[in-house]
């Protein structure tokens, strides 16, 4: 086996590590989709397309980062959920991820917030709506960073057979 195609099998294994870790926040994601990237265009043998597929594919995983952030960060401040809430609600999924196996990550993070939301506002309902659109909006920037790894992933895929057509 060449080494040009070993980097492209770890490259390959690494982006789908990455795309799932825009999911599943336990493994790494969109930074990883980007290192593995720009593996490639270095390693991958694969020349100038490997530099093409590199550039293109961080725009997608720069923008699904982005928009993340973005889209994330503004229903927040829209509901007027402060970072403290936030951050014990990602306190207690770490809990959470050792005391329930598989969906106590998600579990805690939904427990931590309404639990924190409901320290803050002293009413329940007040509290459940707000850590409700704090679940939909972080939600929703997983969805769209999702998508846009997928894309970059989807880019290197092409990237691969481009390559190999012309090898």
């Amino acid at each position: 086996m060449s080494p040009e195609t070993l980097v492209t099998i770890l490259c390959g294994l690494a982006i789908a590590v990455g795309v799932a870790g825009t999911i599943i926040p336990v493994l790494p994601g969109s930074i990883l989709i980007g290192a593995s990237l720009l593996a490639w265009a270095v390693w991958g043998g694969a020349g100038t397309a490997g530099w093409v597929v590199f550039a293109v594919g961080m725009l997608f995983v720069v923008a699904g980062m982005a928009a993340s952030a973005v889209l994330t960060g503004r229903k927040l401040r829209q509901h007027a959920i402060p970072g403290r809430s936030i951050m014990a609600g990602l306190a207690a999924a770490v809990v959470g991820m050792f005391v329930i196996p598989v969906v106590g990550l998600f579990v805690g993070f939904a427990v931590g917030l309404l639990v924190s939301e409901l320290f803050r506002t002293r009413h329940f309902r007040t509290a459940a709506a707000g850590s409700w659109a704090a679940l939909k909006a972080t939600g929703l920037g997983m969805l769209v960073e999702f998508g846009l790894a997928a894309l970059a992933a989807s880019t290197w895929v092409i990237g691969v057979w481009v390559a190999a057509v012309n090898g």
